[in-house]
């Protein structure tokens, strides 16, 4: 119990200091931390990503040494999964009360040591309960991100800094698929997991001292104070203030939350779809090698670079924070650059390279809206952490999901033929696109979602 006691003491937040009363001191301690923040959770989530996708480059080697199936590697996977959606719950409503330098160094770290530990078996179950660890210390990362964001950052530039923040996803993506997949090309597939483990831990030691805790914490007012940035005041005779738990809870009762949760599920379907699956898919369906697949599917994040700031300026510029128009232009985007990438015939790299360009571009639009900014801006900032935790638990199941369909349907497509194996991706494929079709849907009819304090 005394162990226990201890290490909630280690990540709960720390007290509010008095205000300090030197306004430029307050300003100058403002503009490092709020640059020191935005550099440290976007750097440091994104080179973290790729302690939780070095299973995606490793698949193909680990089937064509009859280590794994691909059924087994989409219960492999999809354990990570499922582990991150709990965890992402849990970890967001915990989030509200942490110290989040703490917080977030402490999941990157123990997310590098289990990465250090894959491959030391080959028995199944090992596999599936370290991946499931991974997964759980992977779910630190994004409600510490947003908490950050939300305590850092106000209502009217928040849109442009998540968006920025959001590069964290495909930053993570393309480093996996281009590194990755030269590492694993040279060195095998165990390199797959050792290097990023041993990264990792560096980067949990910088990313500790760089990510600080609630300006209040630090002497600072808030930043909605700071930046004179609050939302419309409450009408006379409102409700008196909440704790952050029945804040927290009151999320519960928004349906948009819900709907917005089911959309952000089935886009992830998709991008998981993608990201676990795609350099199988390049190498079986059009005859791409692995550093080739690798290569070709780096695109698709580094356009999500440009893709995640440009939705943050977009929506907030162009349409006064409003996320849903945007939502659809991205959705239409995405859905007509799968087709083109599914339908077109091997032999066509350019065209594959520019479905994977625009597919990027729009779907880093719809994680950074979906799978996040849109809860924040709907629900009371207080809840910035547990918002982010519900639509993530939907989200992740749905990538769990996935990944157990897309393994099934995968497996239940392939035969061997002389030795070699030969797939057919028709069925999975009809799957993927018809969960963005799905997703477009439900967030389409967020039109009207207004935007809270």
């Amino acid at each position: 119990m005394t162990l226990i006691n201890g290490v909630f003491r280690f990540f709960v937040a720390g007290k509010d200091r008095p205000l300090l009363a030197d306004r430029e001191e307050i300003d100058r301690r403002f503009r490092r931390h709020r640059l020191l923040v935005i550099l440290a959770i976007t750097l440091g989530y994104g080179i973290a990503y790729t302690c939780r996708l070095g299973l995606s480059v490793a698949k193909k080697p680990l089937i064509d040494a009859n280590i794994f199936s691909a059924d087994d590697l989409g219960k492999i996977g999809s354990t990570l999964l499922y582990a991150y959606a709990l965890g992402k719950l849990v970890n967001g409503f915990l989030a509200d009360h942490a110290n989040i330098k703490r917080f977030l160094a402490a999941g990157i770290l123990l997310s590098a040591l289990v990465n250090l530990f894959m491959g030391w078996s080959h028995l199944l179950w090992v596999w599936i309960a370290l991946w499931g660890l991974n997964g759980w210390f992977q779910s630190f990362g994004a409600p510490a991100g947003v908490v950050s964001l939300s305590q850092w950052f106000s209502n009217k530039e928040r849109g442009r800094y998540y968006g920025l923040w959001s590069t964290a996803h495909p930053l993570g993506e393309g480093l996996t698929f281009v590194a990755s997949s030269a590492v694993v090309s040279y060195f095998g597939w165990r390199a797959g997991f050792s290097a990023p483990g041993i990264i990792g831990v560096a980067l949990a030691v910088a990313v500790y001292f760089m990510v600080q805790d609630r300006p209040r914490t630090l002497g600072l007012p808030a930043v909605a104070d700071w930046k004179d940035d609050h939302a419309a005041p409450a009408a006379a005779g409102a409700a008196p203030a909440k704790s952050t738990w029945q804040t927290q809870l009151s999320i519960l009762k928004l349906p948009s939350i819900w709907i917005l949760a089911l959309a952000s599920a089935t886009m992830y379907m998709t991008r998981y779809a993608m990201s676990g699956w795609g350099i199988l898919y390049l190498q079986e369906a059009k005859g791409y090698s692995i550093l080739q697949a690798g290569s070709l599917i780096a695109l698709y994040p580094l356009a999500g670079l440009a893709g995640c700031v440009s939705y943050g300026f977009i929506s907030d510029k162009l349409f006064q924070a409003r996320r849903p128009p945007v939502n659809l232009a991205c959705a239409v985007l995405e859905i007509v650059a799968l087709a083109v990438l599914f339908f077109s015939s091997p032999g066509h790299p350019v065209l594959v390279a520019g479905a994977f360009l625009v597919y990027g571009f729009s779907l880093s639009g719809l994680l950074t809206s979906l799978g996040g900014l849109f809860a924040v801006d709907i629900a009371p900032k207080r809840a910035a952490g547990a918002v982010m935790g519900f639509v993530g638990v939907f989200s992740y199941v749905g990538a769990a999901v996935q990944e157990r369909i897309s393994g099934i349907l995968i497996q239940n497509g392939t035969t061997l033929a002389n030795g070699v194996r030969h797939y057919d991706f028709h069925r999975v494929v009809l799957f993927w696109i018809g969960t963005s079709v799905v997703s477009m849907i439900l967030a389409a009819s967020l039109w009207r979602a207004k935007v809270t304090d």
